[in-house]
């Protein structure tokens, strides 16, 4: 839908990468998670099946994230074998989520989520989220949604380009 494309470009800054549709909207309407398939159109592999483009959400993971909050959620999953366990089935369902979008050929098949090959390994916590607000179960990113206000309260998507950048 020409909204979306607008409402997109003006939360990324930019065109997102490859083809892409909506996953998730907020309660305003606007995208929050866009899926994407494993090989853009160029013939290059790209592993994020689920890409936060909600610049609220961008902005309040990235303060996580500075706070060193990829390194706890690290060793969390290195310590906690109920947890791991959790993360493993999440990291299963998001490979075969991403199989799903790409028609069944997934091109990165060999790594989960945030490109990671070992499902505890924690790089990129948007992209745990991403993948939580996507319905993947992950327990990453639904631990994080619990820390943070889960929308903004402005409709600051309707509104002119973010300054924000988002990563996976």
């Amino acid at each position: 839908m020409p909204a979306d494309e607008a409402s997109v470009l003006r939360q990324l800054g930019r065109e997102p990468r490859g083809t892409w549709r909506v996953a998730t909207r907020c309660s305003f309407g606007y995208p929050t998670v866009i899926a994407t398939p494993s090989l853009l159109a160029s013939g290059e592999p790209f592993p994020t099946l689920f890409w936060l483009t909600c610049p609220h959400l961008v902005e309040a993971v990235g303060r996580l994230e500075s706070a060193g909050e990829v390194e706890a959620w690290a060793t969390r999953l290195a310590t906690d074998p109920e947890l791991a366990g959790r993360m493993r089935a999440a990291d299963a369902v998001y490979r075969s989520a991403r199989a799903d979008e790409s028609g069944g050929e997934d091109a990165c098949a060999s790594v989960g989520i945030a490109g990671q090959r070992d499902p505890l390994a924690t790089k990129c916590l948007h992209a745990h989220v991403a993948a939580a607000l996507a319905g993947a179960g992950d327990p990453v990113g639904e631990a994080v949604l619990a820390e943070i206000e889960r929308e903004c309260f402005s409709e600051r998507c309707a509104s002119g380009p973010s300054d924000t950048t988002t990563v996976a």
